[in-house]
């Protein structure tokens, strides 16, 4: 199919030589997409169908063959080879069953070693050979299924299209005029169903996606470099991805400083776009005079009344700033060829625009609705006591405003040491000025990160297309963290939202995700414990540091152990223990990469704050202290959600290694010599 495409021969088949350029261009990304990918097979999985699929049982009738694999693969005379996981005929791959069939006789799962086929495994799933065949014992009862579900890490995320289970593919291919949220703990795959879902929207709605966009946003950039690679994978090259503060990104607004909790927790509630409201329409003040516009020999007067009535309109609309601004001179032109017309005269649409283009029409819009700079509002607010006092009278308290007020106003827009908050602010007021452009799609992930700021600056980027938001409540590791999804929906602007739960876990091992779920009465009361369907003893182990050694010789000599097994391992750390451990693993000789950098098979530890442990996941994880992540947070619970995130990266194993005494709410494990494996 590639060399089809590179020796496509267009000299004849253009007008001109624009339409040449464009062709050329559209058959180079084309041979772009048809790249080979290194130890990515085509093919994953096979259907043998009773019955042509989608057709009523005809006498005579024979059963069909499809390969399903990552893309559609053709040959020479155009008849397909693979079809694409997202065809509606591969469905079945994912949601037969016994139970529900589908018409499938056999379903055939092949497995792969460094790209090399190496297994397959057939499974009966209608007809005699189904009736003679045991029972399978549990959900996930494919060895091959869960061969690829362990397999270890090393690199970015890889893509799941060949363990897609049912409750998952339900989700991807859940519709797009639709929103959809999905809760999911740990190990549940709910960021990989996000990117799947993308990837499924752009097989169904091309030609739409294509015109209005898709975007795919994550908490930080260490997230997206190691998600990055997924949808490259399936096919889709063209799906941007950035974090929130990518978005709000303004020319000449630089992001350079901190906001404490408190004042960045006000700054990030809903009721600062009030504010903002409140003093953006402030600049529209009524007409001091009237407005007289000359034309030749003539004057035409409108008074001052009658320009106030036209304001006054202008605002009840609830238009934005800038559209509004930009109507007032054509409503005040229209005054005025009224009166040409009760005068007798046929002025036609050019006077009209003439007139709206008078100097003395400019004059009056002007004075009356000036232009406003969203940066420099949000900048007086933030350094002028009064005026931010009196737009947020009956909205914030009088310690809410003296939280975010800056202890020394700022000069000027440039020289202002902006936060992240701040910058959300001025995408608020940007947009109250003028529309923010709308996607097809969203892809929200880490959700329940977000302040209310944050969620309206997401959803003004889909106002007009859907979104699927994913998150787990009991992550949420902000002082403004999401409460309830309900919540979180109605800042998006997505009430109407879906909202589906996740509660399987394919990643986390059970002996892993039971211990951390200790943490969630505490954390997220009421939320469904993940049932992970991975039973591996021995996988969790919790140290105490043996009298006569230090913490750092343990954790050192924890991932000595965890580097012997096959994979990657992350040392996750509270964010003030890095500089000791950094010191520590170079004094041993143990070489280690920051999140964000890609793992290789000679380089396989990474060294990670807390801070930025949030949607990654390694083989074997090594916990440093537990008690000092609760520690370097603002409050507990913050502290112990915090934790709940780094105790839940592990894919094969985990070791946690303390000094001081464990949470109370992790209770104490059974004791096995120093060192004590949870039950």
């Amino acid at each position: 199919m590639r060399e089809e495409a590179e020796n496509l021969d267009i000299s004849d088949v253009t007008a001109n030589w624009v339409n040449a350029v464009v062709l050329q261009a559209q058959i180079e990304e084309r041979v772009k997409a048809l790249a080979d990918l290194s130890h990515t097979p085509l093919f994953f999985g096979r259907l043998d169908f009773t019955r042509p699929p989608g057709l009523g049982l005809a006498e005579g009738a024979a059963g069909e063959r499809f390969y399903i694999g990552r893309r559609h693969v053709h040959d020479a005379e155009g008849d397909p080879l693979v079809i694409d996981w997202r065809a509606p005929v591969s469905t079945a791959y994912y949601q037969a069953s016994r139970k529900n069939p589908m018409d499938v006789a056999l379903r055939r799962r092949f497995g792969y070693t460094a790209g090399e086929l190496t297994a397959y495994e057939d499974e009966a799933l209608s007809g005699p050979a189904a009736e003679a065949a045991p029972a399978a014992d549990g959900e996930h009862a494919s060895r091959l299924l869960q061969q690829e579900i362990e397999r270890p890490r090393v690199g970015p995320m890889r893509d799941i299209v060949a363990t897609i289970q049912p409750e998952q593919d339900g989700i991807v291919r859940s519709g797009l005029s639709g929103t959809v949220c999905v809760q999911g703990g740990p190990g549940t795959g709910k960021t990989a169903v996000g990117l799947h879902r993308v990837a499924y929207l752009l097989y169904e709605h091309r030609e739409r996606l294509a015109r209005t966009g898709t975007l795919v946003i994550g908490p930080n950039r260490s997230f997206l470099h190691y998600i990055e690679q997924v949808l490259p994978a399936l096919g889709e090259l063209e799906v941007q991805q950035a974090t929130v503060a990518d978005l709000v990104l303004v020319p000449g607004v630089e992001v350079r400083g901190e906001d404490e909790a408190r004042a960045a927790t006000v700054k990030g509630d809903a009721r600062m776009a009030q504010v903002l409201r409140r003093a953006l329409r402030s600049h529209v003040t009524p007409p001091a005079e009237a407005t007289v516009v000359v034309r030749g020999s003539r004057r035409w007067r409108v008074p001052a009344y009658e320009v106030e009535e036209i304001v006054t309109q202008l605002l009840e609309r609830d238009m934005r700033y800038g559209a509004a601004r930009e109507a007032l001179p054509h409503r005040i032109a229209h005054a005025v060829l009224v009166r040409m017309e009760q005068a007798g005269e046929a002025p036609d649409d050019r006077v009209q625009d003439a007139v709206a283009r008078n100097a003395a029409v400019k004059a009056t819009v002007k004075a009356v609705w000036p232009l406003v700079d969203p940066a420099k509002l949000v900048l007086r607010l933030l350094s002028d006591a009064p005026f931010l006092a009196e737009h947020a009278e009956g909205l914030l308290s009088e310690e809410e405003q003296s939280a975010i007020l800056w202890a020394k106003p700022a000069r000027g827009v440039k020289s202002a040491k902006w936060s992240a908050a701040d910058a959300v602010l001025i995408d608020e007021a940007r947009d109250l000025v003028e529309r923010t452009h709308s996607l097809g799609h969203v892809v929200l992930d880490e959700a329940q990160d977000l302040s209310p700021m944050q969620y309206r600056a997401v959803g003004r980027r889909c106002t007009t297309g859907s979104a699927t938001v994913l998150g787990d409540l009991a992550q949420g590791t902000t002082p403004w963290a999401t409460r309830t999804w309900a919540e979180a929906l109605r800042h998006l602007g997505k009430e109407e939202a879906h909202v589906e739960e996740l509660t399987a876990g394919f990643r986390v091992p059970r002996e892993v995700i039971a211990y951390a779920s200790r943490l969630l009465p505490s954390i997220a009361p009421g939320l469904a414990e993940v049932r992970s369907v991975r039973e591996s003893p021995g996988s969790l182990s919790v140290r105490e540091v043996a009298a006569g050694a230090t913490l750092d010789e343990e954790v050192v000599a924890a991932c000595r152990s965890a580097l012997a097994h096959e994979g990657s391992t992350g040392l996750i750390a509270a964010d003030v223990r890095i500089p000791a451990l950094a010191a520590a693993l170079e004094a041993a000789g143990l070489p280690y990469l920051s999140p964000g950098q890609e793992t290789t098979r000679e380089s396989r530890l990474t060294l990670v704050p807390a801070s930025l442990a949030k949607g990654l996941e390694y083989d074997y994880v090594v916990l440093d202290e537990p008690a000092a992540v609760v520690a370097g947070e603002p409050d507990e619970p913050t502290g112990l959600r915090r934790l709940y995130v780094a105790l839940t990266r592990a894919v094969s194993g985990l070791a946690v290694v303390h000094e001081g005494p464990l949470p109370e709410v992790l209770g104490v494990p059974e004791q096995s010599g120093n060192a004590r494996t949870a039950a």
